[in-house]
């Protein structure tokens, strides 16, 4: 069950009282003057809030210092929003209010969006020792947020949570074929076009990448044309996404080891989960950009006739690749997919993967990596809306230097390039199969966190979402 958010004329009356400050005159009407000054002590000191009781009723200060960063200052009152959800489902409460006492307005919109996300649980194989979340009704002072600014933050903040839930599930629910029926309600549910491809299909386009790592499994491959074209669009020329969509990863004959890695490879279809999440934003938000996404997905295993180290895998563009590692499997599925999106003649191509062990290694979860040839102008608007949703980026280089390390003694390239700089050889493999203006995401690291952090929650975050909603809605 997420938190809902309700416009309220009186916010007052409410046994539970969030209110946004940050200077002492903007709690100075709501408080005593003992609790004043206490709270004044508390700002002081820079605690994020202070609580109090005030005539029966709970009063939580969220107390924000307005000398920070503009994009600081909202991820600020995010992480803040955490710790007043947290602090009220330990008081049982069912609805809250909230009200913001400062100038800054698109603080508002920065608590409620880290309230929502704070209050996400996946329960759906919770049986026993079910606890779930009583904070269920946010009030928003209708002085603080619109109907238009609440139903766009709910929109963004379910797309985030989809994403979370694709990813959350198991492989005994979410095969490459269900998650391709998923997609489809979807699509209905927000308004956007689906077409899924079998395998007949994907045999006769000779997506040699997709079928190869497909091969171990019982279980076929799919791949999924996700489509959003309002009638007035801006962009002649479509944007293109592309998800990874390997629902799980053993590694194939190159088999993983079982704890902190193979244990948490349903998160490997984490790119597909920020496709299609963005997708449903998009076409519930009604942008104005034509929009098409694309969804190789399968299982990676080690079955009776799975791919080994040493052969060679023709790919979709003609392309053959030496396999020295069936681990390097979503740069396989990737591959035909990019080389796919070509015959939409795209503006811009982004792709999103939980790719690389080594992207995780450089720069943790806190962050994704990324790289591509699209121009500075393109990645300074992505940079932009990685400061506004504070989902960072940190750009790896491209440089032509790299390509010799996937260079094949028998065949065109090879699919791993060695122990160094394995993010960017993947990149640099991924590269031999675009044709246009490309970004390439590794989501390795953000995508599933083994601990909690913050709003971003435990295990899925969603990451991505939230940054190509703002990145599109402002192209």
């Amino acid at each position: 069950m997420s938190l809902k958010l309700q416009l309220a004329k009186n916010t007052s009356a409410t046994a539970h009282r969030i209110i946004l400050c940050d200077k002492a005159t903007s709690y100075a009407g709501f408080l005593s003057k003992e609790d004043s000054a206490q709270a004044k002590s508390a700002f002081e000191a820079k605690q994020p809030t202070y609580q109090t009781y005030s005539g029966g009723k709970s009063v939580t200060l969220v107390m924000v210092d307005n000398t920070r960063e503009a994009f600081k200052l909202k991820e600020d009152t995010r992480r803040a929003a955490f710790n007043v959800v947290r602090f009220l489902n330990g008081q049982k409460a069912g609805e809250a209010s909230f009200e913001n006492a400062t100038a800054n307005k698109e603080l508002s919109f920065a608590f409620a969006e880290g309230a929502i996300l704070s209050s996400y649980q996946f329960l759906k194989y919770k049986t026993k020792d079910v606890k779930p979340h009583t904070l269920v009704k946010l009030l928003i002072n209708e002085n603080t947020l619109s109907k238009t600014e609440i139903a766009e933050l709910e929109i963004v903040t379910k797309a985030n949570l989809i994403a979370r839930d694709l990813i959350n599930e198991p492989l005994s629910y979410l095969t490459a074929e269900q998650l391709s029926k998923d997609i489809v309600k979807l699509g209905k549910e927000a308004g956007f076009k689906v077409e899924v491809f079998n395998k007949k299909k994907i045999e006769s386009l000779k997506m040699g990448g997709l079928l190869a790592v497909n091969r171990g499994s019982q279980r076929p491959p799919t791949f999924n044309i996700l489509e959003y074209k309002p009638l007035k669009a801006k962009n002649k020329k479509p944007l293109v996404l592309v998800g990874k969509g390997v629902v799980y990863d053993t590694g194939g004959l190159s088999l993983k080891p079982t704890p902190n890695s193979m244990d948490m490879m349903k998160c490997d279809m984490g790119g597909a989960a920020t496709v299609v999440g963005t997708m449903y934003a998009i076409s519930k938000l009604k942008l104005p950009i034509h929009v098409i996404a694309l969804i190789p997905a399968t299982d990676n295993r080690p079955g009776e006739d799975a791919y080994v180290p040493g052969d060679v895998v023709t790919m979709m563009n003609g392309l053959n690749v030496e396999v020295l590692n069936t681990d390097a499997e979503g740069r396989m599925i990737l591959g035909d997919a990019l080389a796919y999106a070509d015959r939409f003649k795209p503006e811009l191509v982004f792709d999103f993967a939980t790719l690389t062990g080594a992207a995780k290694a450089a720069i943790s979860g806190l962050a994704t990596a990324y790289m591509g040839t699209a121009s500075d102008e393109v990645k300074k608007k992505v940079e932009a809306s990685s400061k506004n949703t504070h989902e960072r980026l940190v750009e790896f280089p491209l440089w032509e230097e790299f390509a010799p390390m996937i260079k094949s003694d028998v065949a065109d390239i090879k699919n791993v390039g060695g122990s160094e700089a394995g993010a960017i050889t993947a990149g640099k493999f991924l590269e031999c199969f675009t044709t246009y203006p490309w970004l390439h995401f590794d989501i390795a690291g953000s995508a599933y966190l083994m601990s909690e952090d913050n709003y971003r929650g435990k295990y899925a975050t969603g990451v991505g979402v939230r940054l190509m909603v703002d990145f599109i809605k402002n192209y």
